[in-house]
């Protein structure tokens, strides 16, 4: 180990490499478990994390690629292996107006990359709660959602290439720039998603899209679930495709996030089944705005909606996005287990049922917190019993219900460690098997990020 420390000391030069007590306090995420690790490599190039990782290999030491520690489902737990963090790969390296492309490393965080977009009168629609530390190789080696998958899509829609480093440090150098490429197969794709067991993902190429002239942005109340499907259908064929975010919060979430100690107040009375931010991104601001609060008074003379409010300003719209992102709150209710889940929209509130009913018969005092991207079938359950011990029976409960109703375990948190023993429960054995040879073929060794995803 210490001849490793010495060789990685000598290829990253100064501040490259943080080892011994200094990487053990660095190791520090409120999110997530990061581990101890036996030293954390910094380097500035392709070339550098190619030597990380060849180095690594010969020493037989494994390799645990770090973003920005937002994830949650400990898939960057590092003990007793190198921890490579892209941070000082930052750059911004290209942004081309003309093909609408930019060219990012990795290690450059999600909201700086979208505001550089900005700035060149384009845009990055990848948007999350974590865009504020969440690092560009992070969100595509989990494929991140985010608050505006309904129009845009995840992360891997989002990107035309990439580069990557494999565990015997192998460059892939499939920087694409083309929306149209069918020459073989499709590199970048194993890599997106693959939590960093497959390669390291160093470089990127994102399509960009046109700069939203119009942003219109509501607060709905809904009584009953049954409205929520059909007013995310009038919404988004009345808007023409505008849709850009349907988010639904259950009540005992708007109760968290509209008292102290948090920070925001209600917008509409509580009372209500439940809360819908919607947002709507267009080109001309008046006419996009006229047909926006058309559409809302639609749905109220309907019966879809009983009451909403639209933002007129900035500070506005920030308020009821602040609402929504406010997750922290969650955690007022002593320990928790979190879990981000999909299934098929008209599952949800039978799935939802069940599992309160499986909780409080067997912890009559469970509370169920559920809030989320309701329009791409993604929600996100908070469950607490008073038990801090009683996590893999909280999972049971959740999990097992999904494989009947067509869902997934992990809709864009990433398997990690704490998803292992269900993933068999959203893949086939066929795919399973699948996914252990290409493992192996690219990292026969094990060494990138053992024991993730796969186990």
């Amino acid at each position: 180990m210490q001849s490793l420390v010495a060789e990685l000391e000598r290829c990253l030069g100064a501040g490259g490499l943080v080892s011994g007590e200094t990487a053990a306090e660095q190791a520090f995420s409120p999110w997530t478990r990061l581990g101890k690790p036996m030293a954390i490599a910094r380097p500035r190039s392709t070339q550098e994390v190619a030597e990380v990782l060849r180095s690594a290999g010969r020493a037989g030491v494994s390799v645990v690629p770090w973003g920005g520690r937002t994830g949650l489902v400990d898939g960057a737990l590092a003990e007793g292996a190198i921890a490579l963090s892209l941070e000082r790969m930052n750059a911004i390296e290209e942004i081309d107006a003309v093909g609408s492309t930019m060219t990012v490393q990795a290690g450059c965080v999600l909201e700086r990359a979208c505001e550089a977009a900005d700035a060149a009168g384009l845009f990055l629609p990848l948007d999350l709660g974590a865009r504020g530390s969440a690092t560009v190789g992070g969100v595509i080696s989990t494929n991140a959602g985010g608050n505006r998958v309904i129009r845009y899509g995840m992360t891997r829609d989002m990107i035309l290439g990439l580069e990557a480093v494999l565990a015997d440090g192998t460059v892939i150098p499939a920087m694409n720039r083309l929306i149209k490429n069918n020459t073989g197969y499709d590199i970048k794709q194993l890599f997106i998603g693959s939590e960093g067991t497959l390669g390291v993902v160093t470089r990127a190429v994102f399509r960009l899209q046109a700069k939203p002239a119009a942003q219109n942005t509501g607060f709905l109340a809904v009584d009953g679930f049954e409205a929520l499907p059909k007013l995310l259908r009038r919404m988004d064929s009345e808007l023409g495709g505008a849709l850009s975010a349907f988010e639904v919060m259950w009540p005992e979430f708007y109760e968290l996030v509209t008292t102290e100690p948090a920070a925001g107040r209600p917008i509409l009375p509580p009372g209500h089944a439940f809360y819908v931010l919607v947002e709507a991104l267009g080109a001309d601001p008046e006419a996009d705005g006229e047909r926006f609060e058309a559409v809302l008074a639609q749905v109220l003379d309907d019966g879809l909606v009983v009451d909403a409010v639209v933002a007129k300003s900035q500070a506005e719209r920030d308020r009821m996005w602040a609402l929504r992102d406010d997750v922290r709150q969650t955690a007022r209710n002593g320990p928790t287990v979190v879990f981000d889940i999909s299934l098929p929209i008209p599952e949800m509130q039978g799935y939802l049922t069940e599992v309160r009913q499986a909780l409080t018969a067997r912890w009559p005092k469970a509370q169920l917190t559920v809030f989320g991207h309701l329009g791409d079938g993604n929600l996100h359950l908070i469950a607490g019993v008073g038990d801090p011990k009683a996590r893999h029976d909280i999972e049971e409960l959740v999990y097992r219900p999904l494989q009947a109703r067509g869902g997934s375990v992990s809709a864009e948190h990433g398997i990690g460690l704490q998803k292992l023993a269900y993933l068999s429960t959203s893949r086939s054995p066929a795919e399973l098997a699948l996914m252990r040879t290409i493992k192996a073929a690219l990292d026969p060794k094990g060494v990138l990020n053992p024991g993730k995803v796969l186990g």
